[in-house]
């Protein structure tokens, strides 16, 4: 139940949905508040960020007065969001979307670049209806200038941007607000048009045609979603997942956000508070591998030549993440003045992780090319140079100490970093099967193989029987995906060794924590979603596929109502924790899926390269 004067000041992250149009992403409450909004682009400016300051920040809310039940779901298998609200005296529901047509539909039906359309009916009953548009750039700071263009049609400027607000009902101008109540009745509806631009919109929503944009909104939806390949007993969870991971997808270039928030906490109340409005290269290999497996070649490639691209500015060597327009510079701020998602300061703005030497990055982009072109992908010339300018700095800086998968504030000798340098420069040799590169491929050999025998005689510690997190100590839940990018065969001993500890020692339950041991932060964090699903994966792979459904299983009753996924979760309350939806907890999700539907096939431990044969 939900009351206006005792509502909590901040919802829980399962409380919330997105839409988007590959541009830009709103969270939007289950009540029916948009409190997450950036513009122009997923780094931008928040002018909706009630979820990192519940008093200062902005945000569009809709809801009934007094008290309401609400509950939400996506429309069929669309992006578009419905939400039901029901009161004593009747029940109204709620359409939120961004438009999404194909170019040839726009230049049919021009639509603003960036605009919500929300629109509301009454079902049943009469209900009395609250809105309040409260748009507050430059996170909360900025209270911006509103005016009347002419009835129904207000404009929000500032700084030489601007929203114009299209309303079927008339609104009152309040100390920067647009407010409005009014009865709704039953079989009566408002249409809201929300349009951003840099200037005045070119064009400017016409209600009118919003039927005509929400059917033809539906239909891309329903068409891309039919695309899935996908037919197994989790389809439905695949298919979301497939449309969250759509939405993280920058249009213009193929770039994929790890999520569209920043600083919502690891933990209630402390510091883990990042920004994850980027692209992490690391992510790449499990992002490509589940698009073209479910059958989006054109998203796999798009997002790879995006890759190849980007780190052409900073090769040979490669950053952690780039901005979506593939800039480096990533500075760090923490803005103090903001309260913080439930009191969790500070709030980080920007992420000063991207200056760090990660080694494990090298390895999941060679493995990613070669995915790539395996696929049918085409490696230019200076591709090529990129591929062997990695190899170069993996046999030059593999024995350095390096920050980790984990973006540890420590730097040491992690085990799961040399892996991947050794599967980087394996995956080196096979491409050399397929082009010509312009570097000694004996020297790679022997440096895979002095690496291979680094990880077996340092990374593995034979009391425990498992590899470790560091030579001789802690675990690390990345070993589960060793037989994922294919260092060693599910039957191999080390690695069902591995699975068994790292289950001992990191699961809680079905749930599982990234690793032990001091990273270099005060505070703790929740268990990591993505590493939930690669135990499932381990266990499917090495055969224990009964074990593996019941853990995906299980996890996915731990979605929220929609089926999205936070970054992580807090193993006893059940609480998403971090960014949200977290672009690699769906990602693990599918290739999880994926993984089970293949052992089903299977019927055994299922096969990948073993790089321990020479």
């Amino acid at each position: 139940m939900h009351r206006n004067s005792t509502e909590p000041r901040y919802l829980p992250l399962s409380d919330y949905g997105i839409i988007g149009d590959g541009r830009s992403i709103a969270l939007i409450a289950r009540t029916g508040a948009i409190d997450w909004w950036c513009l122009p682009d997923f780094d931008g400016d928040a002018i909706f960020a009630r979820l990192l300051d519940a008093d200062r920040g902005g945000s569009f809310q809709i809801h009934p007065r007094g008290s309401f039940q609400s509950r939400h779901w996506y429309l069929d298998e669309t992006n578009i969001l419905v939400a039901e609200h029901t009161t004593a005296a009747g029940t109204l529901r709620i359409h939120d979307f961004m438009p999404a047509l194909t170019a040839a539909q726009k230049r049919r039906t021009p639509v603003p670049d960036r605009a919500i359309f929300r629109r509301i009916a009454g079902i049943s009953g009469q209900i009395e209806l609250q809105l309040d548009l409260r748009v507050r750039p430059r996170y909360g700071r900025k209270t911006p200038h509103i005016r009347q263009l002419w009835e129904g049609c207000y404009v929000i400027d500032w700084g030489g941007q601007a929203l114009h607000l299209i309303s079927s009902m008339p609104l009152e101008i309040v100390n920067g607000t647009l407010r409005a109540t009014r009865v709704l009745n039953a079989g009566e509806r408002i249409d809201l048009a929300l349009a951003y631009s840099l200037e005045a919109p070119a064009d400017l929503p016409v209600l009118s045609s919003l039927d005509h944009l929400e059917a033809l909104t539906a239909d891309y939806w329903h068409t891309w979603a039919a695309r899935c390949r996908y037919q197994g007993p989790y389809r439905a969870a695949v298919v979301r997942s497939a449309l969250t991971l759509k939405l993280l997808i920058y249009a213009p270039s193929g770039a994929i956000i790890a999520a569209p928030t920043a600083a919502l906490p690891e933990e209630i109340g402390g510091v883990r508070n990042w920004d994850y409005r980027y692209c992490w290269l690391r992510d790449a290999t499990f992002t490509i591998r589940a698009l073209l497996n479910l059958g989006y070649r054109a998203e796999a490639h798009a997002f790879a030549g995006w890759l190849l691209h980007t780190t052409r500015l900073t090769h040979p060597r490669v950053q952690v993440f780039y901005t979506i327009y593939g800039e480096s510079r990533i500075p760090q701020q923490a803005h103090a003045d903001l309260e913080g998602y439930r009191g969790s300061r500070p709030v980080h703005i920007g992420n000063a992780a991207s200056s760090q030497f990660q080694l494990d990055v090298y390895g999941e982009m060679l493995n990613a090319l070669k995915h790539y072109r395996q696929a049918g992908g085409t490696l230019d010339r200076e591709a090529r140079g990129l591929i062997s300018g990695m190899a170069r700095v993996i046999l030059r800086e593999w024995r350095e100490p390096d920050a980790g998968i984990w973006e540890a504030r420590i730097n040491d000798q992690y085990v799961h970093s040399k892996i991947m340098a050794w599967v980087g420069l394996n995956c080196v040799l096979e491409i050399a099967q397929m082009e010509k590169l312009d570097i000694t491929l004996d020297e790679v050999r022997r440096g895979r193989d002095a690496i291979r025998d680094w990880v077996f005689t340092q990374g593995f510690d034979r009391q425990r029987n498992s590899f470790t997190r560091v030579p001789g100590r802690n675990l690390d839940a990345a070993l589960l995906a060793l037989a994922q990018v294919g260092p060693l065969a599910p039957d191999d001993p080390h690695f069902i060794g591995t699975v068994d500890v790292i289950q001992r020692g990191l699961a809680h339950g079905e749930l599982v924590y990234r690793y032990d041991g001091d990273d270099g932060l005060p505070g703790q964090e929740g268990t990591f979603v993505a590493c939930a699903f690669w135990l499932v994966e381990a266990l499917a792979r090495i055969g224990r596929t009964r074990e593996a459904h019941a853990h995906f299983e299980r996890l996915l009753e731990r979605c929220n109502a929609l089926g999205l996924l936070a970054e992580e979760m807090d193993p006893h309350t059940g609480e998403h924790l971090g960014n949200f939806p977290q672009g690699l907890s769906h990602i693990a999700l599918i290739n999880a899926a994926l993984i089970l539907a293949e052992a089903e096939t299977q019927g055994s431990t299922i096969e990948v390269p073993n790089l321990q044969k020479r």
